[in-house]
């Protein structure tokens, strides 16, 4: 219970911290926003918190606790199984479910219709004779409750070996890909890859597909602004290089199946389309520029980045799909539709330090050692013409993107299947009673037999009582005034 308390703790950072496994993007962003402490906690692995050495100490502990927990149980109740009830207690009216009556039927009678009424009822019966001459029977039922208890914790092993077995043969990355553009399943595609300790990056399976369309709508009721509507990627896709190509659309929790892995649609966003010429007028970019959403109405910022300008020249930007400017937020985006799109630059001119042989982020623009040009907004179609004849650069307009994630997790069906026997063992340790129920008669003669029965509950789960009333009724009680043991 400990090791699954700090095993729910070591969880929390996946929550709070954007991963590297399902949005490399932000992890960059968070990053690049927080410079003092977002590298002690990556090298904390507060963004890999799932393969950080600390988690998996954690899980491979409570494996092993697990493990010795169960196999000893299982030893013990394969005996308790086998092992018929215990005899009847000396003194049964001591227990607080007891009556004693006095049947005139013989005590053969007396016996055998209880144990009759006990069989029916699928209890466990033993029969026996007391030093004194009283004769008794032992029931007992309930035995599968430890077996749910025991199959709970084996489906918790199942999971974590499910878990287990598919981060070392699973793997899964994520690309964005703009409408238009395609993607082939090889390492150099992605924009963020990751797999387990024995999976071939070179091996993976040979399909690809492409962003034919991608559809988004939003809710513009005041209860539920912004809200999407529609968020489905339409794409054509091979199996592989000769395989014909096939059109699906991947929509929320509707992915793409292919060759063993899945193609999740997790983000879209905006990509706006800029030519740049330099100071000669040869044009020098002319393509559209993967924009990341910083609010939910995708107030967007990207980085263009022209070393082969004359002089060289970079671009930060905002770009607004329903703009709007005020004095307290600047320039910012109203509503994640392209109902008035603007984009808002910072031209700069300088070393883009490219050369500096330290990678760089495609998002971010390092101008430590650039001048600044000026401050421009643009709408699409028009052209912002740079100071002291630098170039120019036009907003043409825009195209989306879509962010897939791609995974190949070879556990998944064992984890569900660990997860269904772990329901189904909880209920069944929740929900099955334990108990037994004793019967000892003893022959009275000229009055009858006299009569004890009682039982006695493992747990406090109701229903024991009305079991011990229908058994006594069983063997010959008549009435419920004939017990004056309770």
């Amino acid at each position: 219970l400990i090791l699954l308390f700090y095993l729910a703790v070591a969880a929390i950072p996946g929550s709070v911290f954007p991963q590297r496994g399902t949005n490399p993007l932000k992890v960059n962003d968070w990053l690049a926003n927080n410079p003092t402490a977002g590298p002690i906690l990556d090298r904390l692995g507060f963004f890999d918190v799932y393969s950080s050495p600390w988690f998996s100490a954690v899980y491979l502990l409570l494996f092993v606790s697990l493990v010795g927990c169960v196999v000893p149980r299982m030893g013990q109740h394969w005996r308790a199984m086998r092992t018929p009830p215990p005899p009847a207690p000396r003194r049964l009216l001591r227990l607080s479910e007891a009556r004693e009556f006095r049947s005139t039927d013989d005590a053969d009678h007396v016996l055998a219709e209880a144990q009759r009424w006990l069989r029916s009822h699928r209890w466990r019966v033993r029969e026996g004779t007391d030093a004194d001459g009283a004769r008794w029977l032992a029931a007992e039922k309930g035995y599968l409750r430890e077996t749910g208890n025991l199959v709970f914790h084996l489906a918790l092993l199942v999971v974590l070996v499910a878990v287990g077995y598919g981060g070392l043969f699973g793997w899964k990355g994520n690309v964005i890909v703009r409408e238009g553009d395609g993607f082939s399943d090889t390492l150099t595609q992605y924009d963020a890859w990751g797999g387990g300790r024995f999976v071939d990056p070179s091996a993976l399976p040979p399909f690809s597909f492409t962003l034919d369309k991608f559809d988004v709508d939003f809710e513009r009721s005041e209860a539920q602004r912004g809200a999407p509507r529609l968020f489905a990627a339409h794409v054509t896709y091979r199996d592989t290089p000769t395989s014909p190509a096939e059109s699906i659309t991947v929509g929320v929790n509707e992915p793409l199946s292919v060759d063993g892995a899945k193609v999740f649609l997790v983000g879209h966003g905006y990509a706006p389309h800029f030519i740049v010429k330099d100071s000669t007028g040869a044009v020098v970019f002319d393509d559209s520029v993967v924009f990341l959403p910083q609010d939910g109405n995708f107030t967007s910022t990207g980085v263009i980045k022209v070393p082969d300008a004359d002089p060289s020249l970079g671009f930060s930007a905002l770009f607004l799909p329903t703009a709007a400017v005020d004095d307290v937020r600047g320039p910012h985006s109203t509503f994640p539709a392209a109902d008035y799109p603007a984009a808002f630059m910072s031209a700069w001119t300088g070393d883009l330090g490219l050369d500096s042989g330290v990678p760089q982020s495609v998002y971010s623009l390092d101008t430590s050692r650039m001048t600044q040009l000026g401050l421009e907004s643009l709408l699409p179609g028009d052209t912002w013409t740079l100071p002291d004849g630098k170039g120019s650069i036009e907003l043409v307009g825009y195209e989306r993107w879509a962010s897939f994630q791609i995974a190949h997790d070879p556990g998944k069906e064992l984890a569900l299947a660990g997860a269904v026997l772990a329901i189904l063992g909880l209920m069944g340790s929740l929900f099955i009673r334990r108990r037994r129920v004793w019967v000892k008669v003893w022959a009275a003669e000229p009055t009858g037999t006299l009569v004890h029965v009682a039982g006695l509950s493992k747990t406090e789960a109701p229903g024991l009582a009305p079991e011990v009333a229908d058994l006594a009724r069983a063997a010959g009680e008549e009435s419920d005034d004939q017990h004056p043991a309770g």
